[in-house]
This record gives structure tokens, sequence and C-alpha cells, in this order.
């Protein structure tokens, strides 16, 4: 990183190191037991709630418990599980499309490298950074809608483009606080820097945030 940039990567630690006072029990809030679990749960969040996944993943993995039995399921017996979470017949041909390359290609193993993981059909780069991040324990940034809106009203990063953002994310942030940034800007943005009405006055880096002294403080 250039020495331009260091004012801003003390800023993001601080953010961090104040947000991890706020939310010390910040996690991801999907349920999971496994590397293929979570894959699949992370699937099945899009355009979905974690809770409402969360409700319906121990009878899907109690039905198909392993890659296999998930790639080989009846398409309308599983459309019918998954349905709850929306986009049902989409979700459903996408974890079978994955899970057969799962078993066919990778011994039934998720694997657990970037590049692999995203040239699987309809995993990207989020989806991949939640499984190395949480079920492998690599170093990753995971921009999902929360990630982007704080980091954005932060003046951590700008524009749209979640990849763009993953990569100034990267730059700030030491790569040894990049699944724990993921957790941290995550919880903020569920519990306190939420879409609607965020709530700044209890906002532990309210001070630090381009949104809060330009569209509030003045």
């Amino acid at each position: 990183m250039s020495a331009g940039n260091e004012p801003m990567r003390r800023k993001a630690a601080e953010i961090l190191d104040r947000l991890e006072k706020e939310h010390p029990d910040a996690r991801i809030y999907l349920d999971y037991d496994s590397p293929l679990q979570l894959l699949v749960a992370t699937i099945l969040a899009a355009q979905c709630t974690d809770e409402r996944v969360n409700q319906i993943t121990p009878a899907l993995f109690e039905r198909y418990p392993t890659a296999g039995d998930l790639a080989q399921a009846d398409p309308e017996e599983l459309q019918e599980m998954v349905r709850p979470t929306g986009f049902y017949r989409q979700k459903s041909a996408r974890v079978q499309e994955v899970c057969r390359i799962i078993a066919d290609e990778h011994n039934g193993e998720v694997p657990d490298e970037m590049d692999t993981l995203t040239r699987m059909p309809g995993v990207g780069r989020k989806t991949a950074a939640v499984v190395l991040g949480q079920a492998f324990g690599r170093p990753a940034i995971a921009v999902d809608t929360h990630v982007k809106r704080v980091s954005t009203r932060l003046g951590l990063a700008e524009g749209k483009n979640p990849d763009k953002i993953e990569a100034r994310l990267a730059e700030l942030f030491p790569e040894s606080r990049w699944t724990r940034a993921t957790e941290l800007l995550t919880s903020h943005g569920r519990l306190i820097c939420t879409s609607r009405n965020p709530d700044c006055e209890h906002c532990p880096v309210s001070d630090l945030c381009d949104y809060y002294q330009e569209s509030i403080a003045r």
C-alpha cells in the first residue's frame, strides 16, 4: 500500500477496534456444521434472510447429508424443501449443479481455493469468501449488502461494484483481519447502521463516518 493511503489505513484499524468492542459476538448468521452446509446455505441466502434459510436447512441436510445426495435428489422434492427461500427453482438447480461438481470432481469435498470455488456455476466471490473465511479459516472479505453499505457510508470504499469494494477493503485492512472485518461490518450493518434509519446516535464510529458527518451532523 502506498504511503498516501496510510491515514485511511489507520482510520480502518480504528473502526475495526471500536466495532470489536461494540460487537464482540459478531459472526455470520447462517447456521452450518460443514463447508458443504455453509456453501449451500449461502447459495440459498441470495435475496433471502439468513433467518429463513436457517429454518429450512436442518431438514434439508438431514434428508441430503452429502454433496452426492443433493446432486441426485429428486428436483421437485428439492424445490419444495427450499421454496421458502424464494427463487426456489433456480436455487435448487444451482445447488444441484454445484453439488454434482463437488461430488464428481472433488471427491465430495468442498474445495478451499477461491479460483476453484468461483469457477462453479453461481458461486461468486462473496459466496466463496464466506466459505473460505468461515469454514476454512482463510483470510477473506465477503462483500454482502451490509458490508457494502457500512463501508461506503464510512468512506472506506466507494461505488457499487462488490469486487472493487472488496479490493479496496483488502488494501485498508491487514490480511489477518479480513474475515473478522466481514463479521464486524456485517453485524454493525444489521444492528446499528441499518439501511433505513441508521442509529447514528448510538454508533461508536460516527465521528469517523463520512455519511454521518456529511448528512447528519451538519
